[in-house]
């Protein structure tokens, strides 16, 4: 067993810091609210350090608490793509080149209402990110960013057109569950039309994980921390499978 648990000044105190904004006025009686708040959590103390008026009659808070709770390391079982490392864009251009023997096609975008293009420009763009080169930046990939709030029938129909091996989508926009209904109508809408093994679907954002994508219907989901040779080294590999067989 490997017990883990949080610490803030000293391994193993159990310290923990928490935020979260209160629809009151901000004052003594809204720090009161927000401490009390925070023990009925089951922390055995807390402690508000910090809190700010956010409008007449909403405030923010920042609070420490104190728990006794912990974890067996040993039995987390993390919901990633691939426990495979990746391979770097020289790799991914050498294995493309090998394998498939033509040029790659990939398109992604932004869908539905979300106007986040953060994420899709990260993994897409030439200059890429945190010194990550972007698919544009591939010999061997011939990459299409839509940018935001592209319908899903629009974005099938240019996946379509330029005879697309890869679909990307990204989705930051999680307020109410908009992005499972983007996602889901996605995905009806390719087997509706029976094209649903057509593309290698690929969803990410950083509140998206490859359990829920794979249970909407997408070959895998990507989250925090992804690249772009993340994606592409799935990509590569999803095509050999599929040539295979």
């Amino acid at each position: 067993m490997n017990v883990i648990r949080p610490y803030g000044d000293t391994l193993d105190d159990g310290k923990v810091q928490l935020s979260f904004t209160l629809p009151v006025p901000d004052g003594a009686k809204g720090r009161e609210a927000a401490r009390k708040l925070v023990l009925s959590w089951g922390f055995l103390d807390c402690e508000v350090v910090h809190s700010a008026p956010l409008a007449d009659d909403f405030s923010f808070y920042v609070a420490y608490g104190k728990t006794e709770k912990s974890i067996d390391y040993d039995t987390v079982v993390a919901d990633q793509a691939s426990a495979d490392a990746a391979m770097g864009m020289d790799e991914c251009n050498e294995f493309i080149k090998q394998h498939i023997g033509r040029k790659v096609v990939v398109v992604g975008a932004c869908t539905g209402f979300d106007a986040h293009t953060v994420g899709i420009d990260a993994i897409m763009n030439m200059k890429g990110f945190n010194h990550h080169f972007g698919l544009e930046r591939y010999p061997e990939l011939e990459a299409y960013n839509l940018g935001a709030q592209v319908p899903n029938e629009k974005l099938i129909e240019f996946a379509l057109k330029v005879k697309a091996d890869a679909v990307l989508i990204s989705q930051v926009v999680t307020q109410k569950d908009t992005h499972i209904h983007n996602m889901t109508e996605f995905i009806e809408l390719l087997e509706a039309k029976g094209l649903r093994n057509k593309f290698i679907c690929i969803v990410g954002g950083p509140r998206i994980g490859n359990k829920l994508a794979v249970e909407l219907g997408y070959d895998v989901g990507f989250g925090r921390g992804t690249y772009a040779n993340d994606v592409a080294t799935f990509i590569c590999k999803k095509l050999l499978e599929k040539k295979q067989a």
